[in-house]
């Protein structure tokens, strides 16, 4: 048994909510288990890489980094979306440097080697004389992608079934107005925490809200919370309390409940009445991650729905900022002699119990597959 076998071996996933422990404190520190993570996980799964608006005409792009895989994704002239590896095959330059743009070609900056929008190699300057090189063997390799509600999703292994994996969360979300939303703002945040302590965080039920967010707090019946788990996503339903003109957190966090979805392995979608944002979380090591926050609402013309975009971006911040400082601490902690795992909360955590248990299944079978 290899030492990362071991490592896998300490945990049991198929122990009921009322006996489970949490993941070791180990899978939260050790390199080979985030190597795997990537492989498994992130390589493995639908990950939404960007937004979809940005790729909506045809010759435009957007780039990204998908845990370490250079990701181009094109609207190619005719209206076919493609997702390829943003890699030339010549020296392993990037053939799309910007963030997102209109492009008519891929070109390399480095050696001038030039792809059209489907991928094919086009231009291959002074390379007379090369011997059993052929183009149209050296296009960019390319990726399955798909567009599903605000996001371009790519997949770097054999694809599943988006449409299916997202029909629970589509089910709320949809009738609540999810996909009718303008995006407004991204903001990117950078964490002293392992990716999975910022899930974990997420996914407590609740349990943390009055301690860490007492903005939160006031706007939440928390007596009411509650959560239900589905095979591969689960959801927080608070109720919101009437609104309180006095209360910034109340004034931009109105309707009758909010909905916290969580899709594994990264993705969070949090909905309130004409507001959502959207939460990436991807590693960036063992100890540090970078969650992506994209911002949406129903109204957003008059100088007053700016206003209130604005107050209700702040909120979200804030959140973001008492969040930052716990997962950190509790980063700390991971690192503790003193620490091994943990256990959970049957009235609360029941959410953070199955991503567990469905995380250490995917990287067993893995571990079997390889």
């Amino acid at each position: 048994m290899t030492a990362l076998q071991q490592r896998l071996a300490e945990f049991d996933p198929n122990r009921p909510l009322e006996r489970a422990e949490t993941l070791p404190a180990s899978w939260y520190l050790d390199p080979a288990v985030l190597d795997l993570e990537r492989r498994a996980v992130f390589h493995g799964s639908w990950q939404p890489v960007g937004l979809a608006h940005l790729v909506a005409e045809p010759s435009s792009f957007l780039t990204a980094d998908l845990v370490g895989e250079p990701i181009a994704v094109v609207r190619d002239s005719e209206g076919t979306l493609r997702a390829f590896a943003n890699v030339c095959r010549h020296r392993g330059a990037r053939v799309l440097q910007e963030p997102c743009g209109l492009a008519t070609k891929l070109r390399c900056r480095y050696h001038g080697w030039t792809y059209d929008l489907a991928g094919n190699l086009r231009g291959v300057p002074e390379f007379d004389g090369v011997r059993d090189f052929e183009r149209e063997d050296h296009g960019l390799p390319s990726w399955p992608v798909a567009e599903r509600g605000p996001f371009v999703w790519v997949h770097l292994g054999q694809p599943t079934d988006l449409a299916l994996e997202m029909a629970e969360p589509e089910k709320l979300l949809i009738p609540a107005g999810y996909p009718t939303l303008t995006h407004v703002e991204q903001r990117e945040y950078t964490l002293d925490c392992n990716w999975k302590v910022f899930v974990d965080n997420y996914l407590d039920g609740g349990y943390h809200i009055n301690t860490v967010h007492p903005g939160l707090a006031g706007v939440i019946d928390y007596s009411q919370y509650r959560s239900e788990v589905f095979p591969a996503c689960s959801v927080q339903l608070g109720p919101l309390r009437p609104p309180d003109p006095n209360d910034p957190v109340s004034r931009v966090r109105t309707g009758t409940q909010a909905q916290y979805w969580w899709i594994y392995p990264n993705l969070m979608i949090n909905l309130t009445d004409g507001v959502m944002d959207t939460n990436r979380v991807v590693p960036l090591g063992v100890d540090r991650c970078r969650v992506v926050f994209d911002f949406f609402f129903a109204r957003t013309h008059s100088l007053e729905e700016r206003a209130y975009i604005a107050e209700s971006i702040a909120v979200g911040h804030q959140v973001q900022l008492e969040d930052m400082g716990i997962c950190a601490e509790v980063q700390r902690g991971l690192a503790s002699r003193t620490y091994r795992a943990g256990r959970f909360s049957v009235k609360r955590e029941g959410p953070g119990c199955a991503f567990h248990q469905l995380h250490a299944r995917r990287l067993a079978g893995e571990i079997l597959e390889g």
